[in-house]
C-alpha cells in the first residue's frame, strides 16, 4: 500500500474524486434530490403523472439505505458521463484539528526513524516495516504475466534477510533503496519519469523515504485511474441500467418523483405544437397501424429533443431542474454558460466581419485574436457583479484598435473615424435584450444543436448554418459534450419519458378529434 509522504503507519488513505471535489458533489446531489422530494406535494398528481400507491411513510433504516443508493447512482454516474473524472487522494483543510493531528504524529514517527538510524549500531525496526510495505506497492502494479519482476521484487525485499543482515550489521539499506527506486522507474507512468529523477538526487534516508512514498501514491492514483478509463465504455451500459434500477426504487418510495419530468415534456411538447407538431400529430391519426406507431416514435423523439434543448435556456434560480436530469444539473448549467458567452462572441465577429468587408476575411489568426479578446473581457459575466455594457464598450474599443491595426498591417485603409464609432455602436449594441443580429446567431446556434440532436447517431456533425464559421471550433467541442451527456440521460430514463409522452400523446390526439369535430 502506498502511503503519504508523511505518513508513518500502514493505513488506507480515503479517496476523493476531483473537479471541484467529487465526494462533495455526489452528496450535494443526494441532498438535492431528497429536498426536492421533501417538497413535492404527496397529493399533486397531475392526470397525466403515472399513478401509483401513495407515499407511505418510511423507516430511518430505508431513508439511510436510499440515501446511500442515490449517492453509489451519482458516483456511478459521474464516471460515465465525467471523461475528466479522475481519484485523487483526501486533503485535509490546511489549518483544521485533523490535519494538526496528523502533521504531529507524523513528525514524531519520522523523527523516531531518524533517531534509530542515527543510533550506534542503527536500529532499522521501523525502517524494514516501511520497506515491506514499499514491498506491498509494488508488487500491486505487476500484472500477472510479470513474472521476472514479480521475482525480483520478491528476492531483493526478502524481510527475512533483511532482518537477518540488519542484526548481524551487514545490512545496506542506501542499496535497497536504490533498488526500489529503480523498479518505480521502471513500473509509473512517464510523467513520472521527473518525480523519479528527483528521488535519485536525494542522499539523506529519512527524506528519502518520504518522497518515495509520495511518488509511490502518485503511481497508485494513476494505476486507478488507468482502471477507471479502461472500465469506462463497460461501465456504460451496467451503470445506465443500475441508475434505472435505483431511480424505479426511488420512484417507489415517492411516486411524485416525476411531476416536474411530466410538467417539463409537456412545455417541449406545447412548444412543438407552436413550432412545427401539427404535422406530426396529423400523422399520428393515420389509420395505418404501422405508420402510427412510427409517427409517435418521432413524436416522442422530438418531443425529447426539444426538451433536452429547454435545457440551455433554463432559469435555474427560480425554476426546479427535472429530476430525470437533476445529477447533471450542474453540466447543464456549465454549457449553458459556455453558449451565452459564444453567442456573445459570434455576434461581436459577425458585426465585425460585415463591417470590415472581405480585407479581413481572409486574413489568418485574426479572428481567433479577437475571440481572445473577448474570451478575457467576457470572463465572469455570469456574476452578479458583471457590467455588460461596460465589457461591451471595453471590447468595441479593442476590436476597433485591432481591425485597424490589422488593415494596416495587410496594406489595406484602416477605418475612418466614422466607420469605428459605427462598428463600436453595434458591437455595444449586441448587449440589448432585442438585438436583432444576437437573436439570429442565437437561433443559428439552437438549429445547429437540434439537428445534432436528431442525427447523433450518425458520425459526422451537421451541416453549420451561415455566419457561425468564427465559431464553428468551439460550438462544435459544445456540441460533443452536449450530445453525449444527452443520449445517456435518454439511455438511462427513456422507459419513463415513454410513459409520459404516451399520456401526453394520447391527450393531444383527443384534443384534436374534438377540434375535428366541433369545426
Amino acid at each position: 500500500m502506498s502511503h503519504n509522504p508523511d505518513k508513518p503507519h500502514k493505513s488506507e488513505e480515503e479517496l476523493s474524486v476531483s473537479e471541484d471535489d467529487q465526494e462533495e458533489s455526489v452528496d450535494n446531489v443526494g441532498q438535492s434530490i431528497r429536498k426536492r422530494i421533501r417538497q413535492s406535494a404527496p397529493g399533486s398528481h397531475r392526470d397525466d403523472t403515472p399513478k401509483s400507491s401513495p407515499p407511505r411513510l418510511v423507516s430511518m433504516e430505508e431513508l439511510m439505505e436510499t440515501a446511500k443508493g442515490v449517492t453509489n447512482m451519482a458516483l456511478a454516474h459521474e464516471i460515465v458521463v465525467n471523461g475528466d473524472f479522475q481519484i485523487k487522494p483526501a486533503e485535509l483543510p490546511e489549518h483544521s484539528l485533523e490535519k494538526k493531528v496528523r502533521d504531529i504524529v507524523h513528525k514524531a514517527f519520522w523523527d523516531c526513524l531518524e533517531a534509530q538510524l542515527k543510533e550506534d549500531p542503527p536500529t532499522y525496526d521501523h525502517a524494514i516495516k516501511l520497506l515491506g510495505e514499499i514491498k506491498e506497492t509494488l508488487l500491486s502494479f505487476l500484472l500477472p504475466g510479470h513474472t521476472r519482476l514479480r521475482n525480483q521484487i520478491t528476492e531483493v525485499l526478502d524481510l527475512d534477510l533483511i532482518k537477518q543482515e540488519a542484526e548481524n550489521g551487514a545490512l545496506d539499506i542506501s542499496k535497497l533503496v536504490e533498488f526500489v527506486i529503480g523498479m518505480m522507474g521502471t513500473l509509473c507512468a512517464p510523467a513520472r519519469d521527473e518525480e523519479i529523477k528527483k528521488l535519485k538526487d536525494i542522499h539523506e534516508i529519512v527524506p528519502l523515504f518520504r518522497a518515495i512514498f509520495s511518488v509511490l501514491d502518485l503511481m497508485k492514483m494513476d494505476m486507478a485511474n488507468f482502471a477507471v478509463s479502461s472500465i469506462r465504455p463497460k461501465l456504460m451500459q451496467q451503470s445506465a441500467e443500475y441508475e434505472r434500477k435505483k431511480f424505479q426504487e426511488f420512484l417507489e418510495k415517492q411516486p411524485n418523483s416525476l411531476d416536474l419530468v411530466t410538467d417539463w415534456l409537456q412545455e417541449a411538447a406545447d412548444d412543438l405544437v407552436k413550432l412545427r407538431c401539427k404535422k406530426l400529430l396529423s400523422h399520428c391519426s393515420d389509420d395505418d397501424d404501422g405508420a402510427a406507431g412510427g409517427a409517435s416514435a418521432l413524436y416522442s423523439t422530438a418531443v425529447q429533443n426539444q426538451a433536452y434543448l429547454k435545457l440551455l435556456k433554463w432559469d435555474h434560480v427560480n425554476k426546479p431542474f427535472p429530476e430525470t436530469v437533476l445529477m447533471d444539473q450542474t453540466r447543464f448549467q456549465e454549457i449553458q454558460l459556455e453558449l451565452e458567452q459564444l453567442l456573445l462572441t459570434g455576434t461581436v465577429l459577425l458585426v465585425t466581419f460585415s463591417a470590415a468587408g472581405s480585407a479581413l476575411a481572409g486574413i489568418p489568426g485574426f479572428a481567433e485574436k479577437i475571440k481572445t479578446i473577448i474570451k478575457v473581457l467576457l470572463t465572469g459575466m455570469h456574476l452578479p457583479s458583471f457590467n455588460l455594457r461596460e465589457s461591451l464598450a471595453t471590447i468595441s474599443e479593442k476590436v476597433c484598435a485591432e481591425v485597424n491595426s490589422c488593415l494596416s498591417q495587410h496594406g489595406f485603409t484602416p477605418f475612418t473615424p466614422e466607420r469605428e464609432t459605427v462598428l463600436k455602436g453595434q458591437i455595444q449594441a449586441v448587449g440589448n435584450p432585442g438585438n436583432a443580429i444576437c437573436k439570429l446567431i442565437d437561433s443559428r446556434i439552437q438549429k445547429f444543436l437540434e439537428s445534432y440532436l436528431a442525427s447523433s447517431h450518425q458520425k459526422s456533425l451537421p451541416a453549420l448554418p451561415g455566419g457561425l464559421g468564427p465559431i464553428q471550433r468551439e460550438l462544435e467541442e459544445i456540441a460533443v459534450k452536449y450530445v453525449r451527456l444527452v443520449n445517456y440521460n435518454k439511455m438511462v430514463f427513456s422507459p419513463y419519458y415513454d410513459a409520459v409522452l404516451g399520456k401526453i400523446l394520447t391527450k393531444e390526439e383527443s384534443q384534436l378529434v374534438r377540434k375535428s369535430e366541433e369545426s
